[in-house]
């Protein structure tokens, strides 16, 4: 009986000590997307998606850039290649929702051919 209590014991460390790497990874991961968006490589950004098994429409959320959304920051970079990948990546509701086109147009990037795409992504044409 004594045998029992020290295998609960043993598996909270063992998991405790598996979730510190996983932010650690992740944290990682979403530093490496962000130098990718400012560089505009997309074929480095589309690698590492691949590499681990990742969808862009299911981790956008949680990936912040300097306090801005993936979009945003390749606004702010004139990525224009990696920000046309994430916006058809994405569903166009989505980018439609998400205001980046209104803050695209208030924050002087109106002629930027990034918007365009976007535009066109969440179907509202020029």
């Amino acid at each position: 009986m004594r045998l029992l209590p020290t295998i609960f014991c043993g598996a909270a460390v063992t998991l405790s000590l598996l979730i510190a790497p996983v932010a650690v990874a992740d944290d990682q991961l979403a530093a490496s997307m962000c130098d990718y968006v400012t560089a505009d490589d997309k074929n480095r950004l589309r690698k590492v998606l691949s590499d681990y098994r990742l969808r862009l429409r299911n981790i956008y959320d949680g990936v912040v850039c300097n306090g801005d959304s993936l979009l945003r920051h390749a606004f702010k970079s004139n990525a224009v290649d990696v920000g046309e990948f994430i916006a058809k990546q994405l569903p166009g509701t989505a980018i439609a929702n998400a205001g980046d086109i209104a803050w695209a147009e208030a924050n002087g990037y109106s002629a930027s051919p990034l918007l365009a795409v976007l535009k066109a992504r969440a179907g509202e044409g020029d």
